[in-house]
């Protein structure tokens, strides 16, 4: 292939085609890398007792069965109400709409409905599904703001899969009598499951990862409701919520922790100490009380949700 090149041609084209191996083996090492300290990290503390709990204080158990099941709820949901909407959309902007200035206006409108950040349809969701509909901050308000997020996604997808199905399909089963809608149910869409699939792929894949939206509309309660219908109606943390809430905590109670050692420090002998007792470990003490109670707070605060007011 490369007889007919020039030998400094050959030798850009080694260079180049060693960089393009190099990256590709630089990107899988890294994100082995990154998934391999995940797993590391995270598996000894994963047990049945932590996916099977709720997070208590007096109980001294920390699970997550209740963000698991509000996962698995939003995504039912949000996948029930954005499929048939997206591919419903996809198929009149392919196969119907013949207006070919409103079909591209709305494709504008749909790329541009894709590169909206999450914190503004999260905050739109709380002002029109909590608020203006009167939902309030409960897990059937951030499905539907999941929803408008996702809509987007689906549709592209599912509209640039139908493109790929050939015209000749279509016009060998016109000629053969076939209607418009029998073409598009046997022949269109079963060629193109294929894209329909990515799109819902993407979408859970949205879902699953998404906080910000679901901050301000799904609320941060970590409480499993008594059925479905309940849930849908209560204020719930998905597991992306909560791992956000986590980290905050986290980050709050060490950093006061360190706030109160300090405050201790400062202030020299304390009245009260027990006798034989030094400095540091009154001030250990005290510390871990503090955390103690701000830990308590936290989680009464998650259980009340987060109202986004």
């Amino acid at each position: 292939m490369n007889k007919g090149l020039s030998p400094s041609r050959q030798m850009w084209n080694r260079v180049m085609t060693a960089l393009v191996w190099a990256s590709a083996v630089l990107v899988m090492v890294l994100v082995a890398g990154i998934i391999g300290m995940v797993l590391v990290r995270g598996i000894p503390h994963i047990s049945w007792k932590f996916l099977s709990t709720t997070a208590s204080v007096l109980k001294k158990t920390d699970g997550i069965l209740p963000a698991i099941l509000n996962t698995l709820y939003v995504i039912v949901l949000t996948l029930l109400i954005v499929l048939p909407l997206g591919v419903g959309a996809a198929v009149y902007l392919t196969e119907y709409a013949s207006n070919r200035r409103l079909i591209e206006v709305i494709e504008f409108t749909n790329e541009t409905l894709a590169g909206i950040p999450s914190i503004i349809y999260g905050l739109v969701g709380m002002l029109v599904f909590s608020q203006a509909l009167g939902f309030q901050t409960c897990l059937l308000s951030g499905s539907l703001t999941l929803v408008v997020m996702n809509l987007p996604t689906i549709i592209r997808t599912t509209q640039e899969s139908l493109k790929t199905v050939p015209q000749g399909y279509r016009e060998g089963a016109m000629g053969l009598g076939a209607g418009k809608w029998h073409i598009i149910r046997t022949i269109v869409l079963p060629c193109s499951i294929d894209g329909i699939v990515t799109g819902c792929i993407l979408a859970v894949g949205r879902i699953v990862g998404e906080s910000a939206a679901l901050l301000f509309t799904a609320g941060a309660a970590e409480v499993i409701a008594k059925s479905v219908a309940k849930a849908y109606t209560s204020n719930g943390a998905t597991l992306s919520v909560l791992l956000y809430l986590r980290a905050f905590e986290g980050r709050f109670c060490l950093g006061l922790g360190h706030w109160c050692g300090a405050a201790g420090a400062g202030a020299g002998h304390q009245p009260g100490r027990p006798a034989g007792q030094s400095k540091t470990e009154t001030e250990t003490v005290k510390r871990e009380e503090t955390l103690s109670v701000i830990a308590a707070q936290c989680h009464e605060r998650g259980k009340s949700g987060f109202t986004g007011r």
